[in-house]
């Protein structure tokens, strides 16, 4: 990770724009086919969840823009991703695990088991060095939702995906998710090409 000038990158005109505006966040709503990645869960015995976070990590990883954020008047540049996800500890409050990206899935399982059951167990956050720049998940698995529109403290402008529980339909299973992300980040453009990679990818995962 290094602290760059954000006129020296691609992003400078929407840096001007978007750095000081009182709601800069963005966000897409997008409902994937989740067949595959289902069928694939259920044949190997994978958790659906990591599964998904995992594919969100292999399309984030071919978008240019992820690896550029705003930090207060900075561009930071990074060089590795990580997927962060919400856990249920033992004392029934929730704490938030960051997982290194792999493109290799069985270490980004083996990853996701142990991280997250380490936070499950000592019930505090998992958060990796300031080099990995983080994707932001949330799934509300137990409820039937469109998508939502995350707060806005101005103090993490991380990427963030938020879905629900998938919906099982004849012959496929559908899942909405939001995509929220910084519009000095991103714009509409890179950030609808980035949901139909992650749709791609959910589509011709292979195990």
């Amino acid at each position: 990770m290094q602290t760059i000038d954000p006129r020296q990158t691609p992003r400078a005109a929407a840096f001007e724009l978007w750095r000081k505006a009182p709601m800069p966040m963005v966000t897409l709503f997008k409902t994937l086919d989740v067949t595959n990645l289902r069928r694939c869960s259920r044949k190997h015995a994978l958790q659906f969840h990591m599964l998904m976070c995992w594919c969100i990590g292999k399309a984030a990883c071919q978008t240019d823009e992820f690896y550029l954020l705003p930090v207060g008047d900075a561009m930071m540049q990074y060089d590795k991703l990580a997927v962060n996800t919400v856990v249920e500890t033992a004392d029934g409050t929730i704490h938030t695990c960051d997982i290194p990206y792999s493109d290799d899935l069985t270490q980004f399982q083996a990853d996701y088991r142990r991280l997250t059951r380490q936070v499950r167990e000592s019930c505090e956050n998992h958060d990796l060095e300031e080099g990995y720049m983080v994707i932001g998940t949330s799934a509300l698995v137990q409820y039937d939702i469109d998508g939502a529109v995350n707060l806005y403290a101005g103090i993490y402008n991380n990427p963030f995906l938020i879905w629900g529980r998938y919906r099982k339909r004849l012959h496929k299973t559908i899942l909405p998710i939001s995509f929220q992300f910084h519009h000095t980040q991103m714009d509409g453009v890179p950030a609808a090409r980035f949901l139909d990679r992650l749709q791609r990818e959910i589509a011709t995962l292979r195990i």
